[in-house]
């Protein structure tokens, strides 16, 4: 459903309807860009995940609610959220999401392997107020405490030298 009721979504939502990700792969950096519904520009992964996967879901730990965190903190958040996953078995690879510009930027996990309803499961035990699903077809941003959920489209690109984002997660 594309979102039309303001008071229905986060008071952040707007920025997260802005949002850039960084995905760092194995042998290229990929940045996600939204664009108008129905858009779809780019290289979408082709990546070994599991059958059935068809979204490459983008949490992260940081800044619950919305709210700037301590960065030992937030540090300490995505090194439980990184654990779990390991845990669990599921695929994924870092990222980094946040404006343009980079003057925010929160370390973050492309993760394949989850549904929508299980990937808004674990953003919600994070504390957060959307997660992110990526699909051929889409760039969907996920309300973690209801069903809302925006559709847009998307544009990647790799390798166009930007480096605002610094890669500490392995």
């Amino acid at each position: 459903m594309q979102v039309t009721d303001a008071a229905a979504t986060p008071p952040n939502w707007d920025l997260y309807r802005r949002t850039v990700v960084d995905i760092r792969f194995p042998d290229r950096t990929v940045r996600v860009e939204p664009r108008p519904r129905s858009t779809a520009e780019g290289p979408f992964p082709e990546l070994p995940v599991p059958a059935g996967t068809t979204a490459l879901h983008i949490v992260t730990a940081y800044d619950p609610h919305g709210r700037p965190a301590l960065a030992e903190d937030n540090a300490c958040a995505q090194a439980l959220l990184l654990d779990e996953l390991d845990r669990r078995g599921l695929a994924w690879w870092p990222a980094a999401g946040g404006d343009a510009h980079g003057t925010h930027i929160e370390q973050s996990v492309a993760i394949a392997g989850l549904s929508d309803s299980a990937a808004r499961e674990l953003g919600r035990r994070l504390g957060q107020d959307a997660v992110f699903a990526w699909t051929p077809e889409a760039w969907r941003l996920l309300s973690c405490d209801s069903d809302v959920t925006d559709v847009q489209g998307w544009m990647a690109s790799t390798n166009r030298g930007w480096d605002y984002v610094t890669w500490p997660i392995a």
